[in-house]
């Protein structure tokens, strides 16, 4: 039988299913702006409930009919991923907020980065093109200082680390393990896709105000946390040099800014 083609723009056509992930608790005001954004060619929509108590179910199932709603088995944004990751049968992830901060449109630039040779497409507010309507100051320069410190540390090449926006290949999960379930998962995502040698793709990425509700994001705690997870794990910046330097297509793909 032949591959199933879905034409994600008047000039891209795709066979790889493209499944989103969605962490949600208590989101249902801003769910459907969410699913508003959300192309129709994506192959499924995997909304991980964290015990939610406004009827964000109800909501999803409304807003997009065929929804698939997992129940989250612990607590936390990473446990919240990992179980979203878990139930995905598409070929490629995406990890969308549930706050309407990021536009669903964005999705074919991910998508269209990975079907083009990228194992990791990683968004990023301060790549040419990107932006940001939710980042006090404090935020900008704790988010480079993190960034800063990855880069040198593990031969990064990134200008964005504590972002959720991104898109991978399933297959990129065999290559990192993930064991945090706070809201550094991010962090921890972004490390080890470095280390594994995967080849990273940035997107400039939009990112809005939260539409309804207030954030759990706490800059010096959830900053404090991040730290902890760079400086715990350990670099292995001269192995990658090697591969670097006998791998072409390695070359161009730690982290480097499309």
């Amino acid at each position: 039988m032949a591959a199933e083609y879905r034409p994600i723009s008047s000039h891209l056509a795709i066979t790889p299913p493209v499944s989103v992930v969605i962490p949600a608790m208590n989101e249902a005001e801003n769910l459907p702006y969410v699913f508003k954004t959300l192309p129709d060619w994506i192959h499924e929509v995997v909304l991980v409930d964290g015990n939610s108590s406004d009827g964000t179910v109800a909501v999803a199932r409304e807003s997009w009919p065929g929804v698939k709603v997992v129940e989250q088995r612990g607590k936390g944004k990473g446990d919240a991923l990992i179980t979203g990751f878990e139930a995905c049968t598409g070929d490629i992830i995406v990890m969308v907020d549930a706050d309407g901060s990021a536009d669903g449109h964005e999705i074919v630039s991910y998508v269209s980065a990975l079907v083009s040779g990228a194992d990791f497409a990683k968004g990023s507010r301060f790549a040419n093109g990107g932006g940001t309507d939710d980042m006090t100051f404090i935020r900008k320069l704790g988010n480079w200082a993190l960034c800063t410190v990855v880069n040198r540390k593990f031969g990064a090449r990134y200008t964005d680390l504590c972002y959720g926006y991104n898109a991978f290949w399933r297959h990129c999960l065999d290559k990192i393990d993930l064991d945090c379930t706070g809201f550094e998962i991010e962090t921890l995502i972004n490390i080890r896709v470095v280390k594994a040698g995967l080849r990273v793709q940035e997107i400039p990425s939009y990112e809005y105000l939260r539409i309804h509700g207030t954030s759990n994001l706490r800059a010096v705690r959830d900053g404090l946390r991040v730290l902890k997870v760079i400086l715990g794990e350990r670099s292995n910046r001269r192995a990658l040099r090697r591969q670097v330097r006998h791998s072409p297509l390695l070359g161009q793909g730690r982290g480097e800014s499309s």
